[in-house]
């Protein structure tokens, strides 16, 4: 049989970005797959170069707009470890709280855009109503409603506030996910769609370094955050699925909703009777790194994110670099893809939780 190349993107509606899928097809069957990024680089490593630390903290959260958060965490913790900067008890509630919220607002859109890619508009409504109840809250805590630039070196801008606003966000929550399990989880046509397809075994895992939820959908029990010292204290238990298929991703990203809304609770409690906050933040006008090679991570929604920053000792990094999960994640398509259906292709790349601005940057 003759084989068919097809171009599936850059601008196909259930790609959530800008990616370009090269599929070799014989009849419906894909025999090979190959991503061509880049169609949204922005420079953001490059960037760093020329432009003090504090200067390119309100930069971070634009490499993923759906968890900007993380980013801003990131390149924080990366500077106050290479001062040997210790965080408050306040200032570490803080932050774990608003990461969680942060990842719950993440994986409700994923949700509502995974399950309109298969045809279900009703979950993408649902998702999004809960979701603006996050984003409203940041908005009043920030000022923003995705690029936040709250957290800043050593700590963050103000004290938190509105926190009876989080308590009824997750007082709400619980039950709305309950809902989203009542007409997706053990739907008919949800699981012919889903179920055995895109499996994902361990080992191509490690192969491409596929981290997160992907991950422990797969079997392999690893989360960062169990040794993250921002989490120490908190109580949480690491979800960690079997089935390895597209199903298991979508179920993995339920539960951890569910673990997360448990984390923010905990948070809550803490700061509800915490005393007013005190920091000592770092100067940023004669903030300087000193010279050397100093790397962080996060367990970010869709994967392990890392900073990677080379020092001469001045007020610009010499050389920085991210380390994004979804950039992985659409490597990992050259497999998955393989042997499946022209049909099944956005299922799958949809279980993945791909962003493209993490993937290109």
């Amino acid at each position: 049989m003759t084989s068919l190349k097809l171009n599936l993107g850059p601008q196909h509606p259930s790609t959530h970005g800008v990616l370009r899928l090269l599929l070799e097809l014989e009849g419906e069957k894909i025999i090979s797959c190959e991503p061509d990024v880049g169609y949204l680089h922005r420079g953001m490593e490059k960037m760093a170069e020329k432009m003090s630390y504090i200067q390119y903290l309100p930069l971070v959260d634009r490499i993923d707009y759906l968890a900007g958060f993380f980013y801003s965490e990131l390149l924080c913790r990366t500077v106050e470890k290479a001062l040997d900067v210790e965080l408050p008890d306040k200032v570490r509630a803080i932050r774990v709280m608003l990461l969680e919220l942060n990842r719950i607002s993440s994986h409700l859109l994923w949700v509502g855009a995974f399950l309109m890619d298969l045809g279900a508009v009703s979950p993408f409504f649902y998702a999004f109503r809960e979701r603006e109840m996050i984003l409203r809250y940041f908005e009043r805590l920030t000022g923003q409603r995705m690029m936040y630039n709250y957290f800043v070196f050593g700590g963050v801008r103000k004290d938190i506030d509105y926190l009876e606003e989080v308590e009824e966000i997750i007082s709400i929550l619980p039950e709305r996910i309950d809902d989203y399990e009542k007409i997706i989880t053990e739907n008919p046509i949800f699981l012919t769609r889903t179920e055995k397809k895109g499996i994902l075994e361990p080992e191509i895992a490690f192969n491409y370094a596929i981290t997160g939820a992907n991950l422990r959908a797969s079997g392999v029990d690893y989360d960062y955050r169990n040794q993250d010292s921002l989490y120490k204290g908190f109580d949480f238990r690491t979800i960690v699925l079997d089935g390895k298929d597209s199903w298991s991703r979508y179920k993995a990203r339920i539960l951890e909703m569910r673990e997360s809304i448990n984390i923010v609770h905990q948070a809550l409690v803490y700061l509800k009777r915490a005393d007013k906050l005190e920091q000592r933040l770092i100067n940023p006008l004669t903030l300087k790194l000193p010279e050397g090679e100093y790397y962080q991570e996060i367990e970010a929604p869709r994967g392990l994110a890392c900073c990677y920053v080379k020092s001469t000792g001045g007020d610009k990094p010499y050389r920085l670099k991210w380390r994004t999960a979804s950039y992985y994640s659409v490597n990992l398509l050259r497999e998955l893809l393989v042997g499946t259906y022209l049909n099944d292709a956005i299922a799958i790349a949809g279980s993945l939780d791909i962003i493209l601005p993490e993937v290109d940057k």
